[in-house]
């Protein structure tokens, strides 16, 4: 693979987000001669897309090495120091070394190992299928229950049969639910003083009967008779009266 070596120290330099960084010890890999002691070299990586980065120090501004983190694989290693937190990014093409590299804590460790796991093409192809088919399992399960609240919405909404008698009509008239005899009185009542009331263009407004009144009245006929008759007889015995009064 040729690369732009200005591009490349460009874009290693530039002010773009890293994904990852920190310091890392290393051995045997390109750019980084063996050390005597074989402790490896302690260099500043940066992680920067599928690329991995590494300065001689924090302000270093050129590239010690490059790692194209395609068609590999990052698994834990033994460091040849005790006590160091080792792993390797092995690469499946014939005659590439395992570049070894250890971190300063099992914490560090882990999360250089997930982030250079991550960092291939490959695996974020395999997160954009994996995203598609839950959209599409999502999308899929959704139009299940629009159907299914469709079906139930519409079979609460068929129309029922028209019930030709209806328990309140009955011959014409429609009945409340208090069919007694003194709501029907009362409804009468109302409606024949409604009747009064509509008639008062044509004369004065009559007062509607009340309820339990006698036929027999003072005004009756009868009465008027009885009464003259006896206004009639106290007027005969008055001058009969004065008669014998007199001395």
């Amino acid at each position: 693979m040729k690369l732009n070596e200005r591009s490349v120290a460009h874009y290693a330099l530039s002010d773009s987000p890293a994904d990852h960084m920190g310091f890392l010890r290393t051995w045997g890999g390109p750019g980084t001669p063996p050390t005597p002691s074989g402790t490896g070299r302690r260099c500043w990586f940066v992680l920067k897309g599928n690329l991995l980065f590494s300065f001689e120090s924090r302000e270093g501004r050129a590239p010690l090495s490059l790692v194209v983190l395609e068609g590999c694989t990052v698994e834990l290693a033994e460091a040849p120091v005790p006590e160091e937190f080792a792993f390797a990014i092995c690469f499946d093409a014939p005659g590439v070394r395992p570049h070894l590299l250890a971190a300063e804590g099992p914490a560090a460790q882990e999360a250089w190992v997930k982030a250079l796991s991550r960092a291939s093409f490959g695996y974020m192809r395999l997160v954009v299928r994996e995203l598609e088919s839950q959209l599409q399992d999502a999308c899929q399960s959704l139009a299940l229950q629009r159907h299914s609240s469709w079906k139930s919405v519409a079979s609460r909404c068929k129309p029922q049969a028209p019930n030709h008698r209806s328990a309140g009509l009955e011959n014409g008239h429609s009945f409340s639910k208090d069919s007694s005899p003194v709501g029907l009185v009362e409804e009468a009542g109302s409606m024949s003083a409604g009747q009064g009331w509509l008639s008062g263009a044509a004369g004065p407004c009559q007062p509607p009967p009340r309820q339990g009144q006698s036929p027999v009245s003072p005004e009756t006929s009868e009465i008027v008779e009885l009464r003259q008759c006896w206004q009639q007889r106290a007027q005969g015995s008055q001058p009969k009266r004065e008669e014998q009064d007199r001395p």
